[in-house]
C-alpha cells in the first residue's frame, strides 16, 4: 500500500501501529521530520519523502532510586517484567514514599546506565503478589496498553478461597461499580462496568479451593469482588470478607502472562513461582496444583 498523497499521521497510525496520543505528544515535542525538518501530522507525504521519528522522549521522574533486591523474570531494551513480593507497594505515595517497587525499578536502571522513567502496564495491590511489566518507553507502553484492551495481552491468577467453588462454573459476569459508602470498595451493581473474569478449580478439599483465574477485564479488585460476590472470598482478604486466620494478605499471585512483544511481535509467556507463604497455606491446606510453567490455559 502506498501513502504517497496521506497525511504523516495516517501513515504512522496504520503502519507503525502508533497511538493518537503518542503522536500528539511526538509532534509537540518536534520529534518527527521529514527530509531533515520538523513537520506537524496534517503533512501530505511526497514520493522520496525519508521519514525520521524518535520514539523515545527525554524524560524525568522524581523517584529515589533505592537498592531493593528485584526478582526479574524477563528483561529487554524494551520490557522489564518483575515478580513482585507481596506486602510491597508498586509507586510511591503520600503514606509510602520510598521502599516501593518503583524505587528499585529506578535503581535497577540507572545501575544499567538506562535513561528512562517507570512506566507500569498494570498494577498489582501492594497486598498481592506476582508479575508486574513494565515498558521502557512510550511507544513500548502504548502498544501493550492497547494489546491489553484488544484482548491479545493474557494474564493468569492463582487465589486461594473459603467453600468448595463449583466445579461447573468458567465465567463470572458480573458489573463491578464504586461502593457508594466505601469509596475503596468495590461491589457487584447492576450500574457498574461489565467485568469478565475466567475461572478454573484447581483442587478442592476440606472447605477450601485453589482456583487458577484469567482476567478479561481489567476492573479495580476485579477478581476479589468476584469471588467475594459468589461467597467464594480471598483467604487474608480482610477488605471482601476473607478468613483471616491462615494468612495476614489476600491469597493472590499474578501466576503467568503472555503477549506479543511489542517490538518484534514475538509470543512471550512469563510464570512466577507462588511465594513462600502462599505455598505454605497450600500445604497447610493439602491443596495440589501443577508447576507454573504447566498450568492450562483457560478455554
Amino acid at each position: 500500500m502506498t501513502y504517497v498523497g496521506e497525511k504523516i499521521k495516517t501513515y504512522l497510525k496504520e503502519s507503525l501501529d502508533l497511538s493518537s496520543r503518542f503522536l500528539r505528544n511526538a509532534a509537540l515535542s518536534k520529534r518527527i521530520q521529514i527530509n531533515g525538518k520538523v513537520v506537524k501530522l496534517d503533512y501530505i507525504l511526497r514520493e522520496g519523502d525519508v521519514l525520521k521519528i524518535s520514539l523515545v522522549a527525554k524524560e524525568s521522574q522524581d523517584i529515589t532510586p533505592e537498592n531493593i533486591p528485584l526478582d526479574i523474570v524477563y528483561e529487554d531494551e524494551a520490557l522489564l517484567v518483575v515478580n513482585k513480593s507481596p506486602h510491597m507497594v508498586v509507586h510511591p505515595t503520600k503514606s509510602y514514599t520510598s521502599g516501593t517497587l518503583s524505587n528499585a525499578v529506578m535503581y535497577h536502571y540507572q545501575s544499567k546506565g538506562e535513561k528512562t522513567i517507570i512506566r507500569l502496564v498494570s498494577r498489582l495491590d501492594m497486598n498481592t503478589s506476582g508479575l508486574l511489566v513494565l515498558a521502557k518507553n512510550q511507544f513500548v507502553h502504548a502498544k501493550i496498553s492497547k494489546d491489553m484492551k484488544e484482548e491479545t495481552y493474557d494474564k493468569y491468577y492463582v487465589a486461594i478461597v473459603a467453600g468448595s467453588f463449583p466445579k461447573d462454573m468458567t465465567l463470572m459476569d458480573f458489573p463491578i461499580y464504586r461502593d457508594p459508602e466505601e469509596p475503596y470498595r468495590r461491589v457487584v451493581d447492576p450500574r457498574g462496568q461489565q467485568s469478565l473474569t475466567k475461572v478454573q478449580v484447581l483442587d478442592e478439599k476440606n472447605g477450601y479451593s485453589v482456583l487458577l483465574l484469567q482476567l478479561l477485564t481489567g476492573r479495580t479488585h476485579q477478581i476479589r469482588v468476584h469471588l467475594s460476590h459468589l461467597g467464594y472470598p480471598i483467604l487474608g482478604d480482610e477488605l471482601y470478607d476473607g478468613d483471616l486466620s491462615l494468612l495476614s494478605r489476600q491469597a493472590l499471585h499474578a501466576v503467568k502472562l503472555s503477549f506479543h512483544h511489542p517490538v518484534t511481535d514475538e509470543k512471550i509467556t512469563v510464570c512466577a513461582n507462588l511465594p513462600e507463604d502462599l505455598s505454605k497455606v497450600l500445604e497447610d491446606l493439602s491443596l495440589v496444583i501443577p508447576p507454573v510453567e504447566a498450568l492450562p490455559s483457560l478455554p
